[in-house]
């Protein structure tokens, strides 16, 4: 039996890099896209470029997306992309629902006309609950987006379901409804990265070379982070295992919707207690509050009930929250020496 072939959008981000680092694992045939930068860079999947086929393309240019699938021809695509900051998604609200909303449908769209039997996963987010008032939040519960970059996820979502109980053409698509999940490759505009960069930078005397936050400002300056709410609550697990579960939803025999996460809450100033004391310092030294950080409007507590996953597929999270925080520490101190 030849290969399997799976075509991931969104293949240099964190969870793009994870799950093909999985699937070369597991003997898969992969192609990705990337968009077309000056720089060549492929981010995260920079260590396994050679070992993948990289098309360039834009979620919102369904011609690239078709000459993609055409040459590929793919058994499963995961949809990953997406302009993926919340915070950011209120200042760009045009661009978000371009690629994170109307970007998925056009996925859809011409897999459906050139690989009508691919498998396809959709990556939603728990962002679409909003500030929910059941706690805690599985594939039942309503959703109330409370930023664009969540109301663009709620339309894929949507178009995803619509299209798999098509009666003339149905499409094998499976949403997984992921909570908050980190890693060492996360972006530095997520707060749990910035923590850990920020960490080690002040661990490290780092002078020089300290990384920009989201405003364009050193994460850490005259020996400060600037966070956001720090009572904002979320359920955060580890990217590595999370993509496992976006393989799993595609092997299983019918598409349906899963959620990942913990199911365990912590505050952005839990993280950051946790974080510093990986080195030994008291963070409440080091961390100032700073509005600039604050979205217009407020979400959570996100806290995601998985155990649908648990029973039907026999996933569960093994990453424990502190040893997540210092798996992100400890490749940061590496990382900002």
């Amino acid at each position: 039996m030849a290969n399997k072939k799976a075509f991931i959008t969104g293949i240099s981000g964190q969870d793009g890099s994870y799950l093909s680092e999985l699937l070369l694992s597991k003997g898969y045939e992969i192609a990705g896209f990337v968009r077309r930068n000056a720089a060549l860079d492929f981010g995260n999947a920079n260590e396994i470029k050679d070992e993948i086929k990289i098309y360039y393309g834009d979620l919102h240019s369904p011609e690239s997306i078709a000459l993609a699938l055409l040459d590929f021809k793919p058994d499963e695509i995961y949809n990953l992309a997406s302009l993926s900051s919340p915070l950011g998604s209120f200042k760009d609200k045009f661009g978000t629902i371009m690629v994170t909303g109307i970007g998925a449908l056009n996925v859809f769209e011409r897999a459906k006309q050139i690989v009508p039997d691919a498998r396809i996963y959709q990556a939603s987010t728990s962002e679409m609950f909003g500030a929910p008032t059941q706690v805690p939040q599985n594939e039942d519960t309503p959703f109330a987006p409370a930023n664009p970059y969540a109301a663009a996820k709620e339309f894929a979502h949507r178009m995803a379901v619509i299209a798999r109980h098509d009666k003339n053409q149905p499409q094998f698509i499976a949403c997984g409804i992921l909570f908050n999940h980190e890693s060492p490759r996360r972006g530095l505009n997520f707060v749990t990265r910035k923590i850990s960069a920020a960490v080690a930078c002040i661990k490290n005397e780092k002078k020089f070379g300290v990384p920009l936050n989201e405003i364009g400002k050193p994460i850490v300056e005259n020996g400060k982070l600037k966070l956001g709410d720090l009572e904002a609550k979320r359920d955060w697990g580890y990217a590595v295992d999370y993509v496992g579960l976006m393989w799993m939803m595609l092997q299983h025999d019918i598409a349906d919707d899963f959620v990942a996460a913990t199911g365990e809450v912590h505050t952005v100033g839990e993280f950051a207690k946790e974080a510093f004391a990986v080195v030994g310092l008291n963070w409440e030294d080091f961390v100032e509050t700073d509005s600039h950080f604050i979205p217009p409007v407020q979400t959570g507590p996100l806290c995601g009930d998985a155990s649908k996953a648990k029973k039907i597929l026999g996933w569960e999270p093994r990453t424990k929250f502190k040893d997540l925080v210092k798996i992100m520490v400890h490749a940061d101190l590496a990382k900002f020496s």
